[in-house]
């Protein structure tokens, strides 16, 4: 064997080592993702072909849960419509908002700091606390919400207990935290180059049009972030319906994700809640999809 081929072998020896070296350290992660990810995704897969219920065997049944699902399950699709009347109306409302203020937060003012951090702190707050929180100032008798409204003369608003009102509400009460795409939106803000506002300010554009043609075409790919993560966390609202509703009045917050929890841990019907979990993956998939389809008209990137 000539020195060549030794030194060949031994440096694959090393590398191997090395391999295996790496793998061992890696070794937690990824021992956890098999068990608390992968295992679980696939026995959910196969729950969702089986009626199940925790205390028996689950039983094979083919396509049935997906049948009765799209076919005879009223509440399914009244979950699913709740979700997406909420999941529009507060991406589209909170994008406006979130925009507007990382533009008020951008400009070159004395304590600006302050403010960003009093817009960011709802979103450290912890969605139990702030759920309580708004339960109090959505009270029909005592919150301070009605309080403002009696004020200026109007009728208390039944936040909560009137099917009309309730879902626009947790709307609302969505914009409370809005500080992630905030600072995302101010971090854009602040990459626009100043050369290009110049050159339009010379130019005879007004701020509402360096605004309109400078500034968000050249965010549009940070509108596109703070869009595809509001849809997929829009889709799985839980917690605020859990809290404060339950679902109610008569069903109007009832969300999928609630519905979903319900079927699993109240019905304990396991497979049919493995198998609505695997139909909001495929929707936000797909609307996730669409929206990346759609974004070749109206996001720009630097270069193009």
């Amino acid at each position: 064997m000539t020195a060549a081929a030794m030194q060949r072998q031994a440096e694959q020896r090393k590398q191997r080592k090395r391999f295996w070296k790496a793998i061992a350290f890696c070794s937690p992660w990824l021992i956890g993702f098999l068990c608390f990810g992968v295992i679980p995704i696939i026995a959910s897969f196969y729950f969702s072909f089986t009626t199940y219920s925790v205390l028996q065997p689950p039983r094979w049944i083919g396509l049935d849960n997906y049948i009765s699902m799209l076919t005879s399950d009223r509440l399914f699709w009244l979950a699913l419509g709740n979700t997406l009347y909420y999941t529009v109306l507060s991406n589209l409302i909170g994008i406006v908002l979130a925009l507007s203020l990382a533009m008020l937060l951008n400009m070159n003012v004395r304590g600006m700091t302050v403010y960003r951090t009093i817009y960011y702190i709802p979103v450290i707050i912890p969605i139990v606390a702030s759920s309580i929180v708004w339960l109090w100032l959505f009270n029909p008798q005592y919150g301070v919400l009605n309080l403002l409204v009696r004020n200026l003369g109007i009728a208390p608003i039944p936040w909560l207990t009137d099917p009309g009102w309730s879902k626009p509400s947790l709307v609302l009460m969505s914009l409370w935290s809005v500080g992630n795409a905030v600072v995302i939106f101010l971090a854009g803000l602040q990459d626009v180059p100043k050369e290009l506002l110049e050159a339009a300010e010379l130019d005879g554009a007004n701020e509402f049009q360096r605004i309109r043609s400078v500034m968000i075409p050249i965010i549009t790919p940070v509108i596109l972030f703070n869009l595809v993560i509001g849809l997929i966390g829009g889709f799985q609202v839980f917690s605020q319906a859990y809290i404060m509703t339950n679902g109610g009045p008569a069903d109007s917050t009832l969300f999928y994700s609630l519905y979903l929890y319900q079927n699993a841990f109240r019905f304990f019907k396991m497979g049919y809640a493995a198998g609505m979990a695997w139909v909001l993956f495929l929707i936000i998939l797909v609307a996730t999809l669409l929206v990346f389809r759609s974004s070749s008209r109206w996001v720009h990137y630097s270069g193009e």
